[in-house]
């Protein structure tokens, strides 16, 4: 599975990125805000994130600019009618921390501004979210490190892959401090047992 590319950009459109990696030419769809932090770097190495999705009929490479951008991707798809392509249009539409502030003031009218998403879909995804961002987006001035937050992150998604609710691996990081994943992990596990 590719979890991440360096290499040089080649080409930088909108949604979608070339990227030569030790020459092998991967194409990468990415949403805007995304793209747009890497404008002005044709033919200079850049470092992205990914997740690979392999369908019967394509395999798929999605790009991110950051940790958050992944997390929120991958929370997004997992819910039942929203697909990559929705996900990234959100993504497109807001930054994660923006989103984050949709999802927690739960303002479906700015997420029904999503291109693809209407009022059922959008009552959907602010009901599977609920909590989602808490802990890992500050909405006000950020207090930590972006160590720090990278390695929240990262423990939630590892919380989340053995099989924990969202909501209850927000409220285990909850008043944990460090900047160690495995370290973060250990003690939310304490708080589980």
């Amino acid at each position: 599975m590719i979890v991440g590319l360096r290499g040089k950009l080649i080409k930088n459109e909108p949604t979608y990125v070339e990227i030569d990696a030790g020459g092998v030419i991967y194409g990468v769809q990415m949403s805007v805000n995304a793209t747009t932090s890497l404008k002005d770097r044709i033919n200079e190495e850049v470092q992205i994130l990914c997740m690979q999705i392999v369908r019967e009929d394509a395999h798929l490479l999605f790009g991110f600019a950051e940790a958050l951008e992944r997390t929120t991707f991958e929370r997004l798809i997992k819910i039942n009618g929203v697909g990559p392509k929705v996900a990234m249009a959100i993504l497109s539409t807001y930054t994660p921390s923006s989103f984050g502030r949709i999802i927690a003031d739960k303002d479906i009218e700015a997420l029904k501004r999503v291109p693809g998403i209407g009022v059922k879909g959008a009552g959907k995804i602010m009901v599977d979210l609920a909590g989602f961002f808490n802990g890992l987006v500050s909405f006000e001035q950020a207090s930590s490190s972006e160590n720090h937050h990278h390695a929240k992150q990262e423990a939630a998604l590892a919380l989340e892959s053995l099989g924990f609710k969202a909501s209850d691996i927000q409220k285990a990081l909850h008043n944990i401090h460090s900047d160690s994943v495995s370290e973060i992990v250990k003690e939310a596990l304490k708080k589980f047992a």
